[in-house]
């Protein structure tokens, strides 16, 4: 076949999201079904082996054209090479997080463009309330408080970003979330008392949504599995796109997608909803933080 010029793939970098990631997926499921290494196919194409890793890793966005050659390369059918290149075009349109790329690192972007197109979502946060449901004070709060001295200016733009990402929880079609909170989050102030107050009852009002459910670990729980750090599940509405996780690291959010990894994020999760209290028993005890404070 007539080789396809290099076009500017490899200089297109883009958040993975769960398109990308899919796109990537079938696009090595075909190359290995076709029995081609990656230096083959790249060579069929004009490419190198590196940048043919990269589309199929979602680390590099793949051309519409690039897809189209590929799948062409490896005798894949009309309707599914179409179906192919339309998820190439769509993981080429930009999402709402562009605009703030500039304020946060590849990885945590990454995550924030995962999140972005998630159905389910699964938080446990042993330091902090969860970040889709902080007040905008509370937020300014654990800014300020970070591991970075950050202006005013800087601050306003984070308290922004994350109160866009919270918008899907109340909008159209928003995703399931299963937020767990240890006691320590909530008892640790951030702010001043009416930042915390403000917060509780912000909790109380999101809990009474249909597609958010509130649990505390209680203190008297003692240690537990996810008492070493955040934990995210990320779930997603086509079967084709395998479930993601990620953990806060001193470095920023580490997106695992290894499926031991996940088979061990996953058990994590389920032994945390054991420990916590229950719906009706959280919000309790966030009844009870509120009024003593």
């Amino acid at each position: 076949m007539p080789k396809l010029p290099l076009m500017c793939d490899h200089r297109c970098m883009a958040p993975k999201t769960a398109r990308a990631r899919r796109l990537g997926i079938a696009l090595r499921t075909h190359r290995e079904a076709a029995g081609l290494t990656l230096e083959a196919a790249a060579d069929e194409i004009n490419s190198t082996r590196s940048t043919l890793s990269r589309y199929e890793n979602a680390q590099t966005l793949v051309s519409p054209a690039t897809v189209r050659a590929l799948l062409t390369l490896y005798g894949v059918g009309p309707d599914e090479t179409a179906a192919a290149v339309q998820l190439a075009k769509d993981a080429r349109k930009p999402g709402w997080w562009v605009s703030y790329s500039y304020l946060l690192d590849r990885r945590t972007i990454d995550f924030i463009a995962l999140e972005a197109e998630a159905t389910g979502i699964a938080n446990f946060e042993p330091s902090v309330v969860p970040g889709l449901l902080q007040t905008a004070d509370y937020i300014r709060g654990v800014m300020r408080g970070g591991p970075h001295t950050l202006s005013d200016e800087q601050v306003e733009q984070r308290v922004k970003l994350r109160l866009d990402r919270q918008q899907r929880l109340t909008g159209d079609e928003p995703p399931i979330l299963d937020a767990i909170i240890d006691e320590g989050a909530l008892l640790r102030p951030v702010g001043d008392r009416t930042v915390m107050g403000g917060q509780l009852q912000h909790l109380l009002k999101m809990a009474e949504l249909p597609n958010i459910t509130v649990q505390v670990i209680p203190l008297s729980a003692g240690y537990h599995r996810g008492t070493r750090g955040s934990l995210h599940i990320l779930e997603f509405a086509d079967p084709e796109d395998p479930i993601i996780a990620s953990v806060e690291t001193v470095a920023g959010q580490m997106v695992l997608d290894r499926p031991g990894d996940l088979r061990t994020c996953t058990k994590i999760m389920e032994h945390l909803r054991t420990v916590a209290l229950s719906p009706a028993a959280s919000r309790d005890e966030l009844l009870r933080l509120l009024n003593e404070r």
